[in-house]
């Protein structure tokens, strides 16, 4: 009979030296450090947000270190029975949040959904079309980025400043003039719908397939507030899991296709193509989520967009340069503002100027900048705001504390003062189950 473990034994005893404890000491003070930023502060970076207790609760759960390749029921591990109940339950979720006959939940980010999609859809060396960085597409989306990765031929739309979208007819006659295998839309900075109806005429007379990169607006669009781009002649729509859709860090793929071969080939360019461990506690974590989101995501969809426009039109009304005025700054959860000259930097000198007032925000390049790191612009996002219950009229006070620190001039260590104090009133994490109303920032 075995001696029960015994630490005296020396297995795994407690022997550390102070050189490598405080590594991992140092470590967890820096995690809190960033808990009580975000606690303290706003949380205004468009493509973050936080998840509700149970999310976090599961994301911390056995299934970390746990794998499951392949899909339900077919597994090349033993032992996943209970996450193939998981796994099936996401997958229903996720066709009834998004409304469509195909979805695949595994992915660890949207950008690795985009690569997937890629493999999917096209061999190195054909065409794609997208919308250029300069005028607000991802990374992914260019030559140093997946693109790239998968050699495909890149093309990039013309673009509309005012509309901020692309240029209609010119993407229409870019596509029947290249025939690109994929036609590529979405973007980073995303304030409005594009006329998807259109582009996706254009690409399917050529043959293309029409790819959505939607990780933005994911949240908007399961919420019934930007587009429905599976409607709009999208065949393959890819996404992020944790910005305007409040989950754990992943992505989506998805399809309007009915073809279940075209299924299998999607399926199989997630697995075995890009993931191999595809982050099991993540992926429960988005499951839960998409529960959280049939039950709540009308709602915060709703009000998220209706604190992007609130928020735009009180910081228009404290002087600040907000764009596309024309068609009422935005109809996401990003407002973009400018502060200075192109390339002049300016967007970055806000940014630091807030950061120091507790506001997080980023530097972002708005049309006619160049230099990505020396940007004339903000992309502020207000999803994480709304997810702890700030509404319109919080809006027009977050926008006040950010004209004292950018247009007043105030010291932003005096100003960060007050939007503690703003902040503790807004604490409680909203739109999910959490009936014991926990605090969103538990570290």
């Amino acid at each position: 009979m075995c001696e029960p473990y015994s630490m005296s034994d020396g297995r795994g005893a407690w022997s550390p030296s102070k050189s490598t404890l405080s590594k991992a000491q140092a470590v967890m003070a820096a995690a809190q450090g960033s808990g009580e930023l975000y606690r303290d502060g706003f949380g205004m970076i468009a493509s973050e947000n936080i998840v509700s207790p149970m999310v976090q609760r599961i994301v911390s759960s056995d299934l970390h270190g746990r794998y499951a390749e392949g899909l339900p029921g077919k597994r090349y591990y033993q032992g996943c029975d209970d996450f193939d109940t998981i796994e099936s339950i996401g997958i229903d979720l996720a066709k009834k949040v998004f409304n469509a006959p195909f979805a695949n939940i595994q992915s660890t980010s949207g950008t690795v959904s985009n690569i997937a999609a890629f493999k999917a859809l096209a061999k190195p060396g054909d065409k794609i079309t997208a919308v250029s960085t300069a005028d607000g597409g991802h990374i992914s989306h260019a030559r140093m980025g997946a693109v790239g990765l998968r050699d495909l031929n890149l093309s990039t739309y013309p673009w509309d400043e005012d509309r901020m979208e692309p240029d209609v007819d010119g993407a229409c006659q870019l596509i029947r003039e290249i025939q690109p295998k994929i036609a590529l839309i979405g973007q980073s900075v995303f304030l409005f719908p594009t006329p998807l109806t259109e582009i996706s005429e254009a690409a399917h007379e050529v043959g293309a397939t029409v790819m959505y990169d939607g990780a933005h607006v994911l949240g908007l669009i399961a919420g019934g507030v930007f587009q429905d781009p599976l409607k709009e002649g999208v065949d393959v729509m890819t996404g992020s899991s944790h910005k305007t859709f409040p989950g754990p860090q992943g992505g989506f793929l998805i399809s309007s296709s009915e073809d279940e071969k075209f299924h299998k080939k999607l399926n199989n360019a997630i697995f075995p193509g890009v993931c191999s461990s595809y982050h099991l506690h993540h992926v429960a974590g988005k499951v839960v989520a998409l529960a959280e989101f049939e039950e709540y995501g009308q709602a915060y969809a709703q009000d998220t967009v209706a604190n992007a426009k609130a928020f735009a039109s009180a910081l228009a009304s404290e002087g600040f340069d907000v764009l596309a005025e024309s068609r009422g700054y935005t109809a996401s959860h990003q407002v973009l503002t400018r502060h200075g000259e192109l390339d002049s930097g300016a967007g970055a000198k806000a940014a630091r100027l807030l950061e120091g007032a507790g506001i997080i925000t980023n530097m972002n390049m708005l049309p006619g900048d160049t230099k990505a790191m020396t940007p004339s612009g903000l992309r502020l996002g207000v999803q994480e705001l709304t997810r702890v219950g700030m509404d319109q009229t919080q809006m027009e006070e977050v926008a006040s504390l950010y004209a004292r620190v950018l247009l007043k001039g105030e010291d932003p260590q005096s100003v960060k003062k007050d939007v503690k104090q703003l902040k503790s009133e807004f604490q409680i994490i909203r739109y999910c189950f959490n009936e014991d109303n926990l605090n969103g920032y538990p570290f």
